[in-house]
């Protein structure tokens, strides 16, 4: 039985998979988003949620733990000074996982984890709504001025020509 086991070992040591998580949640603070597989990117949220929550409170304590699990003083500025900023009413959520379909290689499931904030093109979408607008290959109007003076420019050379030949 599996009682109070909640953690995913991801068939690695303990030391292996805290490096990985270290340097996969310094990646996503820095690139706003990285492509993992479904597990990883699970793991990666439960391990990088908290951190984006102690980064609200900016003190040198919270810094310090931060850097503890981190080791990358880069991306420990960026999540203080940037992240944190963008999240700072948002009371949780702060990653995304994005099923991507299957590798190529051994089948596995991939996923793109991203910064819930960072994400221009649904940020766009969001704020302006999307107006629905009749296409069209011609300007209808164009066409019909263009037209019309193509003609009246004829008549114009027509009548020009009358009154030289007479």
């Amino acid at each position: 039985m599996r009682h109070n086991k909640k953690i995913n070992h991801l068939g690695r040591t303990t030391s292996h998979r805290s490096a990985m998580l270290s340097n996969m949640a310094a990646s996503l603070i820095l690139h706003k988003r990285i492509t993992t597989t479904v597990a990883k990117a699970k793991a990666l949220r439960v391990y990088f949620e908290p951190m984006v929550t102690r980064s609200k409170d900016d003190s040198t304590h919270s810094r310090r733990i931060v850097f503890r699990d981190l080791q990358n003083k880069f991306a420990v500025t960026e999540l203080f000074r940037e992240i944190s900023v963008k999240v700072a009413d948002r009371p949780g959520g702060y990653t995304r996982i994005i099923k991507l379909g299957t590798r190529l290689g051994d089948n596995a499931e991939m996923a793109m984890i991203e910064l819930v904030d960072y994400n221009e093109n649904l940020l766009n979408t969001a704020k302006t709504p999307a107006k629905a607008k009749a296409t069209r290959r011609r300007s209808t109007k164009k066409a019909t001025d263009t037209v019309a003076k193509k003609v009246t420019e004829k008549a114009a050379d027509k009548s020009t020509e009358a009154t030289k030949t007479e």
